[in-house]
């Protein structure tokens, strides 16, 4: 699976963390969108980034990080096509993929630890989308 990460300057570390984490994984590719410092840059740059490739169906999901998470979180959800799930824990992060079927993980590097978002990050990688009547609830959402 293709994954692409992305955040702002308030994540960079939690990203190293994460990308450092998956690449001891081989199923996944991993595409790093930036920054890869503590340099300020404007949050919703990187999330136009991510989600433009997403849409253009350059990785299948996506994992977006800023300080609390928020910024991201409603930049990423103004792309339609776009479901960015800002959790806090594996409970949402299941959740988020099987009721939701979030193609765009969004985390808070000063909201919760390495160890938490590590484990946020498989669970939602593993998770599938459950389908039913959760479908016809995103088709309202897309219209």
């Amino acid at each position: 699976m293709k994954i692409i990460l992305a955040g702002d300057h308030g994540a960079f570390e939690l990203k190293k963390e994460i990308i450092k984490h998956l690449q001891d994984k081989t199923s996944y590719q991993i595409i790093n969108l930036g920054v890869d410092n503590g340099e300020s840059v404007d949050y919703p740059s990187y999330a136009q980034k991510l989600c433009s490739a997403i849409l253009a169906k350059e990785a299948e999901r996506g994992v977006l990080l800023c300080g609390t998470g928020l910024g991201m979180s409603i930049a990423a959800n103004r792309f339609k096509g776009i479901r960015g799930a800002l959790c806090h824990d594996e409970y949402t992060a299941r959740m988020s993929r099987q009721h939701n079927d979030a193609n765009v993980l969004i985390l808070g590097a000063r909201t919760i630890g390495v160890a938490t978002a590590l484990g946020i990050v498989d669970v939602w990688l593993q998770e599938d989308f459950v389908g039913g009547r959760h479908q016809r609830r995103l088709d309202k959402i897309e219209k």
